[in-house]
């Protein structure tokens, strides 16, 4: 859970660090298209939700909802969920409990990525956001709330070691190694996308 927390923390931040960036981008390009013609300004329409925006955040979840589905009843009345270094258990929790703890993150997580992507869509509307800027928006917002999806993964991942060593005393790979592999092909990929964002946002034509 520790873990999780610190790489949770560490994907709000750069969440907070790209919407920072990606503002004063904006702001500064928003200088240069306030003295561009006014008739493309007036072709632009006001940024509409799409699905595809948490795609990855809604597939966690469902996911993990068909996890807790197959398992709950399999699992004992009191469930191990932490573990020594040698693998034996040494903290328990009930049944009910630890399928609220699981699931619960889960939700909040994904109405975080609903509440990302319904922002940067309103801050492009209240920006005055022409045909060029929807279409950066369009190309950023995806990125930005399926980042989310990356904590949701390692939280899957811990539930179904969880899941599994109480239902069938099988432990899955150590979570840490796990959640290094996942936060660095998530830093990866989060650098390519700031990377092609930030190009995007400077570098449209005019």
């Amino acid at each position: 859970m520790i873990i999780f927390l610190i790489i949770l923390t560490a994907v709000l931040v750069l969440s907070l660090g790209a919407g920072v960036v990606i503002w004063f981008a904006f702001r500064h390009r928003l200088v240069t298209i306030s003295h561009e013609p006014a008739e493309e300004t007036a072709t632009a329409k006001p940024l509409a939700f799409r699905w595809r925006y948490i795609i990855l955040p809604i597939a966690v979840l469902l996911l993990s909802i068909a996890l807790v589905i197959y398992f709950y009843y399999q699992l004992p009345v009191r469930v191990a969920y932490h573990f020594e270094p040698d693998g034996s258990p040494d903290a328990w929790l009930s049944r009910g409990m630890i399928t609220l703890w699981t699931l619960l993150p889960q939700f909040l997580l994904t109405l975080l990525a609903v509440a990302i992507t319904w922002g940067i869509a309103r801050m492009g509307t209240m920006l005055q956001q022409t045909t060029a800027t929807e279409a950066m928006l369009e190309r950023i917002i995806p990125g930005m709330g399926n980042m989310i999806a990356l904590p949701q993964i390692i939280l899957c991942f811990a539930m179904l070691d969880i899941f599994s060593y109480n239902a069938y005393q099988i432990r899955i790979i150590p979570l840490w190694l796990l959640a290094l592999v996942i936060m660095g092909l998530g830093t990866i990929l989060l650098g390519i996308f700031f990377v092609r964002a930030l190009r995007q946002v400077w570098g449209v034509p005019r």
